[in-house]
């Protein structure tokens, strides 16, 4: 949902679109190859300040797992992710915010928690060769 106030350019536009097209948390470099095919004199440049704005404005987040790059996530609210060290792919974990960690943490800290975010770590179901249990 675009926030009212904003603006919105033809190129922010196209480049929100394009990442909330997908559910596959993809890099600057994907989501400029997408949107070029829209926006044929679109430069990376431009891509890379505008997922910059969407973030500042909360439309989207930016996940950064200690690698060269960043991901893209199209949906801005806080939810966990799951990445595969094997083939890279990164999910979404459909599981209720546990704000009992939240409430642990001032607990122990003597301090107040806006929000967190966790990740999950391993090999998805078709790394492991488990068909039953492979993810979207």
């Amino acid at each position: 949902m675009i926030r009212k106030g904003k603006r919105m350019t033809k190129q922010r536009r196209v480049i929100l679109e394009t990442l909330r097209r997908t559910k596959s948390h993809p890099t600057a470099d994907w989501i400029y190859k997408e949107a070029k095919k829209e926006l044929p004199d679109l430069s990376l440049g431009t891509v890379y300040r505008n997922l910059n704005k969407l973030k500042e404005e909360g439309e989207i987040l930016e996940l950064s797992f200690g690698s060269t790059f960043s991901r893209y996530d199209g949906n801005p609210e806080n939810h966990y992710h799951f990445l595969c060290l094997q083939c890279d792919r990164m999910y979404d974990v459909d599981l209720p915010l546990q704000d009992n960690l939240e409430k642990l943490v001032e607990k122990e800290l003597g301090c107040r928690v806006t929000s967190h975010r966790m990740e999950f770590y391993g090999k998805c179901g078709e790394c492991l060769g488990n068909t039953k249990n492979t993810m979207p």
